[in-house]
């Protein structure tokens, strides 16, 4: 009778158990304030670079760049990612650098978004930062995305380091990125 009363004690906490866990799997409700899609599908969108579609997968793309070629033009997500509400219809968006390399000495640095729509992540344009530059920072504020890079003078040689700190401003308008002008 003991050992009875222990086994549905044991039982009873089991199932209170698993009936907490359930509660809390069920319960789970994406955020408020945005709809929630896996963080990995930007990674597997397309953009569009120099007017080509470039298609990510797991965050690279690699494509011939001429028919039976043997030189290849890779592109790759870089990261320095924000989230935002980049196009102002209250889904959480993503804007990233990617790069960009044809096989040459260059390797060419973009922002791209990924706009969150009902059906998944849109990519949008890229917007060349430059070629060689050194990626410090990307964030959102006041409605504008701000990318902070070092870059170099005009008249120097691209073998020499990145030092000029330039920060660079964009919005998301009709799902395009576009640069804008930031007088602050």
């Amino acid at each position: 009778m003991i050992q009875r009363k222990k086994n549905l004690i044991l039982l009873g906490i089991i199932i209170i158990i698993l009936g907490v866990g359930i509660f809390f799997v069920i319960k789970k409700e994406p955020s408020k304030d945005y709809a929630v899609i896996s963080n990995e599908d930007y990674k597997n969108t397309s953009y569009t670079i120099d007017g080509q579609t470039i298609t990510l997968k797991d965050g690279i793309s690699i494509n011939e760049i001429a028919p039976n070629s043997a030189s290849k033009s890779t592109t790759k997500y870089f990261g320095n990612e924000v989230k935002a509400d980049l196009d102002g219809d209250g889904l959480q968006d993503i804007a990233f650098l990617i790069t960009n390399d044809n096989g040459g000495s260059g390797t060419f640095y973009y922002l791209v978004a990924a706009i969150n729509t009902k059906n998944g992540y849109v990519g949008t344009n890229a917007v060349l930062l430059g070629d060689r530059v050194a990626p410090q920072s990307t964030e959102f504020k006041n409605g504008e995305i701000i990318v902070n890079f070092a870059d170099r003078l005009p008249t120097e040689p691209m073998t020499t380091k990145p030092s000029i700190g330039i920060s660079k401003y964009f919005k998301v308008v009709d799902n395009k990125l576009i640069e804008s002008t930031n007088l602050n």
